[in-house]
């Protein structure tokens, strides 16, 4: 748990500094128009498309049913997985907005993820076995949102998002004893703030995504060191939180 909290502080840490700098260097333009009582980018929201890009950091997570059986290939002996850190990973972006109200946009966000879990082992006494397994991820990823805007409040605006996000994994396959499916589709929902800068809009978003289906292969592995891994485990659900920055 150390771990994901000096995880969190560090993004924390990261979005205070962005404000901070951003706000710094915009300052007294922002002063000027307040003083004549304008917002910026006034327009910015009657445009029916408009582009940019993003970058956040993400944690990696499963949700992992296990079996708890005994076999002669685990000794007789139940192992279970686990997660017992998140470890930090990127993603990287484009960001392609469709106005469709008032309040309302579509987003498509291709672009790329990198990461990694650990899934550590434990037998029915809580003590680990062996070192954890490290499944890394290379994802090519497509986010299709709703994005619903409240009222906007001079050059802040509060959202909230959801929809759907196909993911292709072109790390999975065979890593380190498991075998598992490189497709899965995802279903997110998320909130954020966008500020309106002078030259740009800035955008902060937390959303979470939970994956639809079970990538545990059904395929076994031909290593019979693999079996009790895979015997272990009898679905593996992915869950993704990420936090992103947007420049549009």
């Amino acid at each position: 748990m150390s771990q994901t909290i000096r995880y969190m502080a560090m993004l924390f840490v990261v979005l205070f500094v962005s404000m901070t700098t951003m706000a710094q260097s915009s300052g007294q333009v922002q002063n000027d128009a307040r003083r004549r009582g304008l917002p910026n980018l006034p327009s910015f929201d009657h445009k029916a498309v408009h582009f940019g890009f993003l970058i956040g950091f993400n944690a990696l997570d499963f949700h992992i049913y296990n079996t708890g059986i005994r076999t002669l290939e685990n000794g007789e002996k139940a192992r279970y997985g686990e997660i017992q850190k998140l470890n930090p990973g990127i993603n990287l972006g484009i960001v392609t907005d469709f106005r469709i109200c008032e309040h309302l946009n579509f987003r498509c966000l291709p672009g790329v993820g990198f990461g990694q879990r650990d899934i550590s082992f434990i037998d029915e006494y809580g003590q680990q076995i062996g070192d954890p397994l490290k499944i890394k991820s290379t994802f090519v990823e497509m986010p299709l949102l709703l994005k619903y805007g409240s009222n906007r409040l001079r050059n802040v605006r509060p959202f909230v998002v959801g929809g759907l996000t196909p993911r292709y994994d072109l790390a999975k396959d065979k890593q380190d004893h498991l075998v598992l499916k490189s497709l899965d589709c995802y279903w997110d929902a998320g909130a954020g703030v966008d500020f309106y800068l002078p030259y740009f809009r800035f955008s902060f978003e937390v959303r979470g995504s939970f994956g639809l289906a079970n990538v545990k292969s059904d395929k076994m592995s031909d290593d019979l060191e693999d079996l009790p891994y895979q015997q272990a485990i009898d679905r593996l659900k992915s869950r993704i939180v990420c936090f992103t920055f947007y420049f549009e």
